[in-house]
This record gives structure tokens, sequence and C-alpha cells, in this order.
């Protein structure tokens, strides 16, 4: 079986990485306005499917990814590199707590979100997917450093009772927020949502997004149209 993800315009390859090419990431990815934004940092990287999505998207020039595991990082410069923007993507091992490159256009991020949890036996996934290396009040601390404070946003995706617990902590505004729903009527069971610094109180952008319709497993056409640019089966 292949380890290799394919995408219309490029190429993930996963191996030995713990988190996997996911609807989260590449729902996020689809999803964020990045009309004029000139730098990006992706927080946890992964793989680097997010920072390629921002890549193939926009006119960004410098788009970082960090994660603070060495497998993952490796696996993401290789796939910079093998994609068909090298020269405007950067991968580093390091953690975002550590990091200093700045300010930026656009901070996004797909994060670690089990708090309560048994931890995996296997270490890579547990800092892929459990808060012990990234608190939500580090997250926040960070980004509230690197998002340019006049235009910048941070995007990220999680499911809805630590959405609201993210929104309860942090120094940002929701300036933007999308619901969604596997069906029509149904439970949110993920938010994505753009926050900024706000000086005044504003208007929040509400979206809902449904991804199968009612009648089976059949997408929406909301959902093809929103990631049409990226599978191979749209």
């Amino acid at each position: 079986m292949s380890n290799t993800f394919q995408f219309k315009q490029f190429a993930v390859n996963q191996t030995d990485v713990a988190m996997k090419v996911g609807t989260d990431g590449v729902l996020l990815g689809a999803w964020v306005d990045v009309a004029a934004v000139e730098r990006v940092l992706d927080i946890g990287t992964g793989t680097g499917v997010i920072a390629l999505m921002m890549a193939q998207r926009s006119e960004s020039q410098t788009i970082v990814g960090v994660d603070i595991d060495s497998q993952a990082a490796q696996c993401a410069a290789k796939n910079f590199i093998d994609s068909p923007w090298s020269d405007r993507l950067q991968a580093l091992h390091t953690s975002v707590q550590e990091y200093e490159g700045g300010t930026f256009d656009l901070v996004i991020s797909n994060p670690p979100y089990f708090t309560n949890s048994l931890l995996c036996p296997d270490s890579s996934r547990t800092t892929a997917r459990h808060t012990t290396s990234l608190s939500f009040e580090d997250l926040d601390s960070a980004v509230c450093k690197m998002v340019d404070k006049e235009h910048g946003r941070f995007a990220l995706i999680l499911p809805t009772e630590q959405m609201e617990r993210f929104l309860e902590i942090t120094n940002l505004k929701v300036v933007r927020r999308c619901d969604v729903r596997s069906k029509a009527g149904g439970k949110v069971i993920r938010v994505m949502a753009e926050l900024a610094f706000a000086e005044r109180e504003q208007d929040v952008v509400c979206e809902n997004l449904i991804i199968y319709a009612d009648s089976g497993r059949e997408y929406t056409e909301q959902y093809r149209a929103l990631t049409k640019d990226f599978y191979l089966k749209f």
C-alpha cells in the first residue's frame, strides 16, 4: 500500500509520520482566506499538507512549516522540495514556543487537542494528537507574538468543545467562523475559525459546511466546491 497521498498539483509522502493526511487539515487549508497574504506560518506542519495548500492557493513568498517532531519536519521538508513551490516553502524542526521568525500575515494550525485521554504508546503520535507539548495557552501566547497586529490572522480547526475552550483563553477575537457537520441537521463536529487582534467589536462572519448529502455517503456540492482544486476524485 502506497504511503503517498496524491493531490491534483502535489503529492504528500507520509511514510513514518504519526499523523497522516486527514479531512481536518484539508478542510482548513481549503477554507482559510489567503487574500493579500505574503508570509504564512504553519504550526505543527506534519506532512506539510496545509503549507503546500497555502502555496497552491496564494502568492505568498514565505511559507514556513514548523514541527517539534523531527521525523515530521524531515517529511515536510522532502514534500516541499518535491513540490512545484520549493522556493517558497521551508520546514523547520522546532517548537513554536522557541521559534523566532518575525511576524506573519497568516498563522495556521491543525493543533493537538486531546487533553484527558490516555496517551498513545507511540511518542510521535502523542506529540501530534495531545496537548502535552503544546497547550492551548502556549499556542495562544506564541500566536499572539507572531500574528501581525494590524492585519494578520490566526486560523485553526478543532472539535466543537475544544474550540470553545480555546476561545475562552485566547487574546484574539473571532472574525470568521465555520461550523462543520457530517450531515444536515447533525451536530457540529468541527469548527474552523479565523481570529485577529481587534480594537473594536465587529460582526463575525458565520458560515456552515455540510460534508455528506442526506442520501448517503455522497459528498455535498458545497464540500466538493471547497475541495475540488485538491482532491483527485473531484
